[in-house]
């Protein structure tokens, strides 16, 4: 089957024809019908440090085509959406509804693919979408029934559960509130989205990119503010009455942003944290007395906090019935072979969400 492998650190992916990997006990073969394009996946392809090849691609969703004999939790023929993160349901995270952080999470980095040479490959995430199929661990997908398209459904697999989660869920955002997002993607316009459905009165997207403050508009925003025009922090404040807003988000993982984050929230106010750091030493500096006496909670949000077994069908639900806007998100649709294209407008940062399909 065609993979795209990553060999070295900002080097273009690979096309390969690899064999299918073995299926074991408690895995699922599932033939890849979309995946999107993710800022992790960048962001794993150009890690310095990474010495052995990759597959990625984690946000995907297709369908069943054999399982391991002590597969429970889906079957063959069924319509799969594929999770960043596992839930196994049964270990001490998943009972206590913090199945983000899954005992089954060291399945993501099993070596499943097997290179020319006799080396093998970790796919990112426990999944490898980058493929015709991939093999997963039954705790990294859900079976769903909806007419959504692949192409719209496959962005619940990461982005869009991060964000619309971490709105949500993690900042439990309330009607009439204001709400400042920094970084305007897939993953900043689906928090922009959630603060919508959370009646949110006041959303802010903060990019440099026009389009996608455009593009935010169109889902949520009411105000847009770009960076190149002054201090992004004095331009929320003047949206804000002057005090800040209620929520603040960071959705790109670069410190100085983060820093900018917690300034633009008003005193009291929640600063959530979403975005992946490019290194993993990536520290984060604040003023002391200001993270102190401005009463300010500091929080990160893990996949937004979702519980994939509630929240897959519910975000789904809310697709379904127009409240959430998946289409809007699909900037650009391509094929396996055209991948490395769709890496490279994600580092330049030129549309919302490029779906292999």
């Amino acid at each position: 089957m065609k993979v795209a492998v990553a060999y070295q650190p900002g080097e273009p992916l690979v096309l390969e024809e690899l064999p299918t990997p073995a299926i074991g006990p408690r895995d699922v073969l599932v033939r890849v019908a979309a995946s999107g394009i993710c800022h992790t996946d960048l962001t794993s392809i150009n890690r310095a440090e990474r010495t052995d090849p990759l597959v990625p691609g984690h946000e995907a969703c297709g369908t069943v085509e054999a399982v391991g004999p002590d597969v429970r939790r889906v079957g063959v023929g069924d319509r799969v959406l594929a999770s960043v993160s596992p839930a196994c349901g049964a270990c001490w995270w998943c009972v206590n509804a913090m199945s983000n952080h899954c005992e089954r999470g060291a399945s993501r980095m099993v070596p499943r693919f097997d290179l020319p040479g006799g080396k093998k490959a970790p796919a990112l995430c426990g999944c490898g979408s980058f493929a015709e199929a991939m093999v997963v661990d039954e705790a990294s997908v859900v079976a769903v029934r909806t007419d959504l398209p692949d192409e719209e459904l496959a962005l619940l697999g990461c982005g869009v559960t991060t964000g619309l989660g971490a709105a949500l869920n993690t900042a439990s955002v309330q009607p009439g509130s204001s709400v400042a997002v920094i970084g305007c993607g897939g993953v900043g316009q689906s928090v922009i989205q959630g603060a919508r459905i959370a009646g949110a009165s006041t959303i802010i997207a903060v990019d440099l990119s026009a389009g996608r403050r455009e593009a935010s508009l169109r889902v949520g925003a009411t105000h847009a503010v770009d960076p190149a025009d002054g201090d992004p922090v004095e331009q929320v404040r003047a949206l804000t009455d002057g005090r800040g807003a209620d929520h603040s988000f960071e959705a790109v993982g670069l410190p100085p942003l983060l820093v900018q984050a917690f300034d633009m929230a008003r005193m009291e106010g929640t600063v959530t944290y979403i975005g992946m750091p490019p290194q993993r030493d990536a520290t984060l500096t604040l003023p002391a007395v200001s993270a102190i006496f401005t009463g300010k909670r500091i929080q990160g949000s893990v996949v937004g906090g979702s519980q994939i077994l509630r929240d897959f069908p519910r975000y789904i639900r809310l697709a379904e019935t127009g409240r959430l806007d998946l289409g809007a998100m699909v900037s650009r649709r391509i094929t396996l072979d055209e991948v490395n294209e769709g890496i490279g407008l994600l580092e330049r940062g030129e549309g919302v969400r490029t779906v292999i399909v």
